[in-house]
């Protein structure tokens, strides 16, 4: 996994990009598998670790309407998310995180919501990791969001 985040580090400092990352359910995982690359303080702008509702309401402006809607683990709340870590940080690359990690019987353990915040444009995702329990899930979406970081980075340079 060390690779992906060092990819990303690579191509986000030959893009003279800085990224942010909005995190709940990854707790600020995400940014730390950024921050064990070396160089990582070139790119890595902010980290919001926002678990709580009000969190993601206060510091990052999701509106409370967006949750009472959609819910918490919800793309709409991830695209807000990430739209409002950018802002406030001033990064041109973001990422959002919002899940359930687990544990529990609920059908919805392991459902995790991703915004993706690209110099203006928001892409959203839902990814179902499955009850394989709660690191394995945040490890797994920290991965997922790196690699589709990497594949979006890519392409815009085609």
């Amino acid at each position: 996994m060390m690779d992906l985040f060092s990819d990303l580090v690579h191509i986000l400092k030959q893009k003279k990009y800085h990224i942010t990352s909005a995190e709940s359910c990854t707790a600020g995982m995400f940014c730390s598998h950024l921050a064990d690359v070396p160089g990582a303080s070139d790119v890595l702008a902010f980290g919001f670790v926002v678990y709580s509702e009000e969190a993601k309401c206060s510091v990052l402006g999701v509106h409370p309407e967006t949750i009472a809607l959609y819910g918490v683990v919800s793309e709409e709340t991830a695209r807000e998310m990430v739209v409002g870590a950018a802002a406030r940080s001033g990064a041109e690359i973001g990422v959002s995180f919002t899940g359930f990690a687990g544990p529990g019987d609920d059908p919805t353990v392991g459902k995790v919501c991703f915004g993706f915040y690209l110099s203006g444009k928001t892409i959203s995702k839902t990814v179902r990791f499955g009850n394989i329990g709660r690191n394995l899930v945040r490890e797994k979406a920290a991965a997922f969001a790196a690699a589709e970081l990497l594949k979006f980075l890519e392409a815009e340079s085609c």
